[in-house]
């Protein structure tokens, strides 16, 4: 299974986010911004294989934290989420960094129907 990271500031959604891709047999660790979640990416560990950010963070915002992961780990695959139409119209200039743009409120089947199928493109580059 994958190695993911997840880097949401609200506790909760944080939680069941990591809950849910863990009960996929994931290995998951979360990050409550940008830049606890680019100093994980940057821990020396194993490498991740997917990135899940929010786009509004305080302190590093997913575009921050994208830019960022996307140059110093070129074969990260990145999801984003947002609960603001705004912030999707400024994801959308990342294309060719970012697999997709999670819209927020999302189920729990949309999570995983969407981290499995970046997953899997990701396993045919």
């Amino acid at each position: 299974m994958a190695r993911i990271l997840i880097a949401e500031d609200e506790e909760a959604l944080r939680e069941l986010c990591a809950r849910a891709l863990a009960t996929d047999g994931h290995q998951v660790n979360a990050a409550g911004d940008g830049s606890e979640a680019l100093d994980m990416l940057a821990d020396g560990g194993e490498p991740y294989d997917l990135l899940l950010t929010d786009i509004r963070m305080p302190i590093m915002d997913g575009i921050a934290l994208s830019l960022a992961a996307a140059r110093d780990y070129p074969d990260l695959t990145i999801l984003l989420m947002t609960g603001y139409a705004d912030q999707r119209e400024r994801a959308s200039g990342l294309d060719a960094i970012i697999h997709d743009v999670l819209a927020k409120p999302f189920s729990v089947a949309a999570l995983r129907a969407t981290v499995n199928e970046a997953l899997t493109v990701r396993a045919r580059h």
